[in-house]
Order: structure tokens, then sequence, then C-alpha cells
């Protein structure tokens, strides 16, 4: 693992984030690349122009979908995510989103969802408010020090996010949570993925 993490160049940062697409392509999964370029794309206007902002179960199984893509795939719990009724997803969600920028309500209300654990959640979040909210993901995890073992918990995203806050901040005004985030996975070459 290189030591991204510990530099503040804010160019290092930046070629590595430029590989993102690359990386992505290269893990080899058929559906990602589409997966992927909907989840940066097109689904933070779907949830930014609803009123009030939620998902869908839609979106939340082609989310799941693409997390699962990106890292380890998980079929028992895209089932549970797909066996969440569509009024309860949107309720759930909602009432998450409305919870922003609280660093672990809207998280803890979205894991009531069948299906949906910390990194899921994290990843509705990181869509809404990519400012606020890194998606979770062990791969970036384990680049950051002092975080210890990687624990999908509240408590780990946290402070998980928290670092992530911390480098976007020290990084500059151009740099969020999740710009930081697909650099250091970039970095590490992709396939760990979250829970």
């Amino acid at each position: 693992m290189s030591t991204l993490w510990n530099s503040a160049n804010p160019r290092a940062w930046r070629d590595s984030l430029a590989t993102y697409d690359a990386v992505i392509a290269r893990q080899g999964v058929a559906k990602l690349p589409d997966r992927d370029r909907w989840y940066r794309e097109e689904l933070p206007a779907l949830i930014r122009n609803r009123k009030p902002a939620h998902v869908t179960l839609p979106d939340l199984v082609k989310l799941t979908e693409w997390k699962m893509s990106r890292g380890t795939w998980r079929a028992p719990n895209l089932l549970l995510v797909e066996r969440n009724p569509a009024a309860t997803v949107k309720a759930a969600s909602a009432a998450a989103l409305a919870l922003i920028p609280d660093p672990k309500a809207p998280i803890g209300k979205l894991t009531e969802l069948a299906g949906v654990g910390p990194a899921t959640a994290s990843a509705v979040l990181a869509a809404a408010a990519p400012e606020l909210y890194p998606f979770f993901d062990e791969l970036v995890a384990a680049q950051i020090p002092n975080l210890g073992k990687v624990a999908f918990t509240l408590g780990y995203y946290v402070r998980y996010a928290d670092a992530l806050r911390a480098r976007a901040a020290a990084l500059g005004t151009d740099w969020t949570p999740v710009s930081i985030e697909r650099a250091l996975w970039a970095n590490a070459g992709g396939k760990a993925g979250g829970r």
C-alpha cells in the first residue's frame, strides 16, 4: 500500500483520483462501469430533485448492486434489500436525509432497513451529501492510520468519516470526503468493498 494518505500534496491526490475510472474498468466486473457512472452521475440528481429527498426501492437495489460490484458480492444481503417494502424505503430514506448533517443519525436510520448496514447506508448519504459523508469501504479504511481493524459499525464509520472530512479540509476546497475516498480506493487498485 502506498503512502497517499500521508501525502499533503494535492497533485498526488488528484493524480490518484484521475485513475478512478480506469481502476473501475480494470476490476473485470461487466456491469460495474455502468453502475458506477449511474451512482456518481445520476443518483445524486435523482435524490436532490425529489421532495422530500429520498431514494426509492429500485434506487436502493441498484446502489447495493453497485456497492457489491465494486467490492464483495453478498447475494443474501441483496435479497434482503430487495424485500424491503417500497414505501418503507421511501419513508426511511426521507427521514434519514432530513437528519443531515448529523454525523450518526442518518446512518442509524437507514440501517433500520433490511440488508442495509453502515456501508450501504453510507452509499446513500455519499450520493446525497458528498461534502459530508464518504462511502464506507474497507479497502479505504485500511489505509487510514489509527482507525484500528475495520469494523462495520456506526462508531467505526463515524471515525472513518471524520478522518476523510479532515483530509478533504486539509487538501482544500476542491476536495470532499467522497473524492478522498475515491482517490484512496483507486490508489489501492480497487476490490475489497464494504458491507
